[in-house]
C-alpha cells in the first residue's frame, strides 16, 4: 500500500509541475510580447510627425519578423517582434534602423541563463557540490 502511494505521488508531481511551469512561460511570454508590441507603438509615435515630401511616414510599423526563441530560467520563449520600416537617414546618408532595447537582435539566452553555466561550473563541479548547485535552482 506504501508502495503503490508513493509511485502514484511520483507519477503525479512532475504533470503539476509541468504544468505550473507552461503556465508560467504562457504568462512571461505574454507579458514579454505586450513589452515588445508597446516599444514598438512608442517609437513609431515618437516619430510620426516626421513626414516625406508627399506626406507619407518616414518611421512605420510593417508587420512582423520571424518567431524567436530563447531561453529563460523558466524555459524556452516564443516571441514575435513587430518590423519598422524607416526611411529616416543619419547625416552620412546612412538609413537608420530600429533596435529594441528588449530583445536586441543577438539574444538567444536571458541573461540569468548566462551567468547560470558559470556558477554551476565553480559550485559544482570543482567543489563536487552539484547536488547543492541544482537545489540552488530548485532541481
Amino acid at each position: 500500500m506504501d508502495t503503490t502511494s508513493k509511485t502514484l505521488r511520483l507519477a503525479i508531481t512532475p504533470v503539476v509541475s509541468s504544468v505550473i511551469d507552461q503556465i508560467l512561460r504562457n504568462g512571461a511570454r505574454l507579458m514579454l510580447q505586450q513589452a515588445i508590441e508597446r516599444e514598438v507603438a512608442e517609437y513609431v509615435e515618437q516619430h510620426a510627425a516626421e513626414l516625406e515630401a508627399d506626406g507619407h511616414r518616414l518611421v512605420v510599423r510593417n508587420g512582423s519578423l520571424p518567431r524567436r526563441t530563447f531561453q529563460t530560467g523558466s524555459g524556452s520563449i516564443e516571441v514575435r517582434q513587430p518590423r519598422v520600416n524607416e526611411k529616416r537617414v543619419d547625416e552620412n546618408g546612412e538609413r537608420l534602423r530600429f533596435a529594441s532595447k528588449i530583445l536586441p537582435p543577438y539574444l538567444r539566452k536571458s541573461k540569468a541563463i548566462e551567468e547560470l553555466v558559470p556558477w554551476l561550473y565553480l559550485k559544482g563541479i570543482s567543489t563536487g557540490g552539484f547536488s547543492d548547485a541544482l537545489g540552488a535552482l530548485g532541481l
